[in-house]
């Protein structure tokens, strides 16, 4: 009797390790793969603002994606096209201009906390004013989609092929913070492959190689 129940209770123990073990193993990624990985980055960009509300095309910051390898991360002078004159969000200056009214003064200049991070960088004391004192920088950006040294991905053959941003990146337009949103696995680039060639892309016919060399070079 007392063996049974010795049993019965490594049995229930066996069956509840079991499951904890199989919940674990969703979580198992194998080597490289860094999907849903989502630093933290020197000024919070909001693609969610920029890509989603305003409905910025991609192509706009990401300037060399349609003729080169890399997408390339936009200079700090495409940054300054627009807020070198926005500075603030819309809210803000309503209500600051609302509040200047009331007050009958001048409106005072908003500046947001990351656009001042963004000012600070690159050595202005204002939007149009640079600090003679200060030491102009880049943006240290950090890189979020890193594919293996021995892997070559070409942004331009896929952008030209018709090959959507959101394919590969997900739904960029609603992320607040940009996070890597598939796993860029060899076997998911060969799957894409293999379903472009078959379905065709935008209506478009296609012949996607799967000869390894064409990433493998």
């Amino acid at each position: 009797m007392h063996r049974i129940i010795v049993t019965i209770v490594l049995l229930i123990g066996l069956f509840f390790s079991l499951i904890v073990l199989a919940s674990g193993m969703s979580d198992w990624r194998l080597p490289d793969n860094q999907q849903g990985y989502s630093p933290p980055q020197p000024i919070s960009y909001s693609h969610r603002l920029h890509a989603g509300e305003l409905g910025i095309d991609c192509r706009f910051c990401h300037t060399a994606v349609e003729h080169g390898r890399h997408a390339g991360i936009p200079s700090t002078d495409v940054c300054m096209k627009c807020h070198k004159f926005v500075t603030s969000s819309y809210g803000a200056l309503q209500d600051e201009l609302t509040k200047a009214d009331e007050e009958k003064r001048k409106p005072k200049a908003i500046v947001s906390e990351e656009l001042q991070k963004l000012y600070d960088t690159l050595g202005l004391d204002d939007p149009r004013t640079p600090n003679p004192d200060a030491i102009a920088n880049s943006i240290p950006w950090v890189k979020i989609h890193n594919l293996p040294d021995f892997v070559s991905f070409d942004h331009s053959a896929h952008v030209t092929a018709g090959v959507e941003c959101q394919k590969c990146h997900g739904p960029v337009e609603s992320m607040e913070r940009v996070r890597q949103f598939e796993s860029l696995s060899m076997g998911w680039c060969v799957n894409c492959h293999r379903e472009s060639t078959e379905k065709g892309i935008g209506g478009h016919a296609m012949n996607a190689s799967l000869n390894c060399t064409v990433c493998h070079h």
